[in-house]
C-alpha cells in the first residue's frame, strides 16, 4: 500500500479509455481482479478501478475517435515545469497542464520518438495504491524506435540513470531515479513489434496466476499474444483487451 506521494519521475498511475465500459469492467475484473464502479459524471465518467479499497488504474469512456491504449503517468512536483522540460528536450505537449478537481494536475505528452505518456502532479490522488501485489502495477517498459534518444530525453526530463540488462536484449536498460535508485522500469528497442507500430510504453500488472489470467483474457474477447512463459522475474504474458489495448501480466515470484 502506498501512503505518500511518488517521488518525481517515478511511474505513478495508468489509465485507459475503452469504448464499452461494461465490457471493460467484465474483462479487467476477470483478468486482474479489479472492481470498476460506475464513473463520476462530473469528470466525464472517469472511474477508478480498485483491489479492495486500493486504487489501481483509471477508466475514461471513449467515443472511439482514437485507438484504445494504456497511458502511463510519471509523478511531477510541478506539471508546468515538467512540461517546459519536455518541450526543451524535443518532446511535444499534447494536452497542456489541466487541473482535475482537487485530485491533482495532469499533462499528456509525447517523447521525441512519438511515445505518449502522462505527467501527474498529485494533490489528493497520489496514484497507484497497490504496487508489486496481485492486481497492482508491477513494471513498465518503453519500446522505442530510438532507445538512445529516448534515454537521453527521459534522463533530462526526470533525472534517470540507466543500467544495461543484457538478458532483455543489447538495447535494453533499466531506469532509476539518480545513481542509487531502485529500478523503476526499462527502456529498449521495439523488440520485434510489427512494422508500423509506433514507440509506446507498456504497463505490467501483477496477477496471482498468469495461466488463469491468460485463459480469462481469451474467453472475454481479448487475445494472448504469447502464452505465459517463465522468466527470472516471474511468469508473464503479453495480451490485448477486447479494444486492442496491449498490456502485460506477471505472476511475481514468491521472493
Amino acid at each position: 500500500m502506498t501512503e505518500t506521494k511518488f517521488a518525481p519521475g517515478l511511474p505513478c498511475w495508468a489509465d485507459i479509455s475503452p469504448t464499452d465500459m461494461d465490457a471493460a469492467r467484465a474483462f479487467y475484473a476477470a483478468v486482474l481482479g479489479w472492481d470498476i464502479p460506475p464513473g463520476n459524471a462530473a469528470f466525464g465518467g472517469y472511474s477508478t478501478a480498485s483491489v479492495g479499497d486500493a486504487g489501481t488504474a483509471g477508466f475514461m469512456p471513449s467515443d472511439g475517435s482514437a485507438p484504445t491504449a494504456w497511458t502511463l503517468y510519471f509523478a511531477s512536483a510541478d506539471a508546468d515545469e515538467t512540461s517546459a522540460a519536455i518541450v526543451d528536450n524535443g518532446g511535444t505537449v499534447l494536452v497542456p497542464t489541466m487541473q482535475v478537481g482537487d485530485f491533482g494536475s495532469m499533462v499528456i505528452a509525447a517523447d521525441p520518438c512519438g511515445a505518449v505518456f502522462g505527467v501527474w502532479q498529485a494533490d489528493t490522488m497520489i496514484g497507484f495504491e497497490v504496487v508489486g501485489a496481485p492486481g497492482g502495477f508491477a513494471w513498465c517498459d518503453l519500446r522505442s524506435s530510438d532507445p538512445d534518444a529516448a534515454r537521453d530525453f527521459y534522463a533530462a526530463v526526470f533525472g534517470y540513470s540507466y543500467t544495461p540488462m543484457e538478458m532483455a536484449g543489447p538495447a535494453y536498460a533499466t531506469f532509476a531515479l539518480g545513481a542509487d535508485g531502485a529500478p523503476a522500469g526499462g527502456i529498449g528497442d521495439m523488440m520485434g513489434a510489427p512494422d508500423g507500430v509506433p514507440s509506446h510504453w507498456l504497463v505490467y500488472f501483477a496477477v496471482d496466476d498468469a495461466g488463469e489470467a491468460a485463459a480469462q483474457a481469451g474467453e472475454l474477447g481479448g487475445a494472448v499474444l504469447t502464452e505465459p512463459f517463465d522468466s527470472p522475474f516471474g511468469r508473464m504474458a503479453p495480451m490485448t483487451d477486447p479494444f486492442g489495448a496491449t498490456f502485460w501480466t506477471v505472476q511475481l515470484p514468491a521472493e
